[in-house]
This record gives structure tokens, C-alpha cells and sequence, in this order.
């Protein structure tokens, strides 16, 4: 059977099946992965890495674990400060107390610890949903604050909850320029959003989804309502949980749990709102939009009110963005729920008519 889309044609199931049916998307992919990965690298300054590309990258990865629990099943969380805090200090432990430990087997298992955490708190969403369930996931943030300050063995007998990591190699390789850093986070980002793009278009993505419009109806057809929310708990968690981990060894290098306050949590959910819920690549713009609004702020503010003779303090930038946030907030929730993926969407359609070869 042939069949047309977008000027292109389809003569399999398998060939429509593919991440990127459309040619057009593909290039552009991989436009991107190009200059993530090879332009990039050629232009940026140690400034730009840490200040801004190695944040937005561990914080992209982040985003899209919440946005797979919020956007695509429709549980309400604001405990993934928390998930990011145990999946960084299950990382450490790992790392610490069995010598010789890789750094990716560490990250792994840290996302693991997260993902049992995670499955822990996401019980109550069987029983409750909507603001009762934020309320349930907001305690697993204060929870795992007691933990870390009070339970010394998490943190190898540290009084302050403070720890550290050094010497992070991957195959013998020391990962410890800011470059190798960057290249690091991005070639993990990139395998954790194909699999998480896999997910959410297969069985259990459907799932999800379909808890999200209805629970009631999806488990009329058949649908599990505990497998489907307790599985996006998890997945979740897992990604939450290994950027945590990245979080701590790569960017930060020494953390304690104030690193992963309930600020961390708002943020997150922030930038899968103003990004666009249920949007893989939603995750990845507002992640961006979070992490260079303040220093765009930080920059453009005091100049722009330069030019009229007036002045702004810090504290008033950091009012001038919480404003901005909420405003944003406001907006994408009741007008334009889509956030800014529906940007990105409207671009591919217009992309899609371009003529291109079959």
C-alpha cells in the first residue's frame, strides 16, 4: 500500500514508524547535533561552558524526566529536587565506596536509587491526584533534606552533608576541561532523549497519555492505571535522578543538599511548563530559556534602565526575574498551554512544505 505525507511516501508500516518520518525533521536534528557537538566546541569559551551550556544541558536532561511524569502522564510532582539530590548522593556512595568504580556504572546506579525513591513517593498518586498529590510529592523534598543532614552515612560521615568529587574519567580519559565536560553531558543527553522519544511514542508512551486525558476511561479499555503511573514514576525518577548525578559531579563538583532545595523542584517544573507539556523537545526549550533568562537579565537590565540615569540592585534583578517567571507561568498555563513547543511545531509545518527530495 502506498500512501503520501508531506510530499513524501510511505510504503511500510516500518518505514512510518520511524523516530523521524519526515525527512525534513531528520535534517534538521541533525543540523542541531552538529553544532552541538562540532560547532560548539569551536567557538565557546570556558565561560560560556560552565556559566551556560554544561547548566542547560544537565538541566535539559532533567526537564525532560519531569516532563515525562507531568506532561505525558499528568501526575502533578514537586519533589524533583529531591529525585536529583538521591540520585547525586546514591552516585557518590556507589563512587566512593567500591574503588575503581566507572563513572557511567555510577551515574547508572544513582538514577536507580532515584527510580526506588521515586516508585516510594509515587504510591500516593493510586490513591490521589491533582494539588493532593503535589502536596504528597512536595514532602519528598523535605524528607530527603532530613536524610542528607541527618543520616551521616549517606554522605561518608560528612557533618555538613557537604562531599566531593574529583579525578572523573570515562575509558582513562580525564573528563575534567570544561569542553570534555560539556561533550560528556550532551553525549549522554542525546542517547536519554532517544530513549525517552522511543517511550512516549510506544505501548507504554500511549499509557501514559492516556491516564493523563481520562484514568477513568483508560481504565475502562484495559489500561493499568498503577502499572502506567508507578512506570512514569520511575522512568521519571531515573532521568531526574542521573541528571541529579551530573549535576553534582560534573557541574558542581562538591554539593551539599541545599544544591537540590525546593527551588530546584519549581524551577524544573517552571521550565517544563513554559517549554511545553508533553513535548520532548519542550523540555529542551525551556531549560534554555531558565538558564539564560538571568544572565540575559543580568546584562540587559542595568544597561536598558542605564540609558534613562536610573540604577537596579541585585535584589531587584532577582525581583525582575521572579516577576518574569510568573508572568510567563501565567501566560502558558491559561493562553497558550502548548508553551513554546508550539513554536517549534509551527516551524516544522512550515518546514514540511519546502519541497525535498524523496
Amino acid at each position: 500500500m502506498f500512501y503520501r505525507e508531506n510530499g513524501q511516501f510511505k510504503t511500510s508500516y516500518r518505514a512510518d514508524q520511524q523516530i523521524f518520518p519526515i525527512a525534513q525533521d531528520r535534517m534538521v536534528i541533525l543540523a542541531f547535533l552538529a553544532v552541538a557537538f562540532v560547532l560548539v566546541p569551536m567557538l565557546a569559551s570556558d565561560y560560556i561552558y560552565r556559566a551556560i551550556l554544561i547548566p542547560l544541558v544537565i538541566m535539559s536532561m532533567a526537564a525532560l524526566g519531569v516532563n515525562i511524569l507531568v506532561g505525558y502522564c499528568g501526575q502533578i510532582s514537586l519533589g524533583s529536587g529531591a529525585f536529583m539530590a538521591v540520585g547525586a548522593y546514591g552516585a557518590f556512595n556507589f563512587f566512593v565506596r567500591f574503588p575503581g568504580m566507572p563513572l557511567i556504572p555510577a551515574l547508572i546506579l544513582g538514577g536507580l536509587c532515584a527510580t526506588f525513591f521515586g516508585i516510594l513517593f509515587g504510591l500516593p498518586s493510586l490513591r490521589v491526584k491533582g494539588l493532593y498529590l503535589a502536596v504528597a510529592t512536595l514532602a519528598a523534598q523535605f524528607f530527603s533534606d532530613w536524610m542528607f543532614l541527618r543520616i551521616k552515612w549517606f554522605t561518608n560521615n560528612s557533618d555538613s552533608g557537604s562531599v566531593s568529587v574529583n579525578n572523573l574519567q570515562l575509558l582513562g580519559f580525564p573528563i575534567e576541561s570544561a569542553m570534555s565536560k560539556y561533550l560528556f553531558c550532551l553525549a549522554l543527553l542525546v542517547v536519554v532523549a532517544l530513549l525517552a522519544k522511543n517511550l512516549v511514542r510506544g505501548a507504554i508512551g500511549r499509557e501514559w497519555m492516556a491516564i493523563r486525558d481520562m484514568d477513568v476511561a483508560a481504565s475502562v479499555i484495559g489500561i493499568r492505571p498503577m502499572y502506567a503511573k508507578l512506570s512514569a514514576f520511575a522512568v521519571s525518577s531515573f532521568i531526574v535522578g542521573m541528571a541529579g548525578a551530573l549535576w553534582a559531579f560534573v557541574h558542581l563538583g562538591s554539593w551539599e543538599p541545599a544544591a537540590f532545595s525546593v527551588e530546584v523542584s519549581f524551577r524544573l517544573l517552571f521550565m517544563v511548563i513554559i517549554g511545553g507539556l508533553g513535548s520532548i523537545m519542550g523540555a529542551f526549550f525551556g531549560a534554555a530559556f531558565i538558564v539564560v533568562l538571568p544572565i540575559f537579565l543580568n546584562q540587559f537590565l542595568p544597561a536598558f534602565l542605564g540609558l534613562f540615569g536610573m540604577e537596579i540592585s541585585t535584589a531587584g534583578l532577582s525581583h525582575a526575574e521572579l516577576m518574569i517567571f510568573g508572568a510567563l507561568i501565567v501566560w502558558f498555563l491559561i493562553v497558550e498551554p502548548h508553551g513554546l513547543a508550539k513554536l517549534w511545531s509551527t516551524a516544522k509545518q512550515k518546514l514540511r512544505v519546502w519541497p525535498f527530495p524523496h
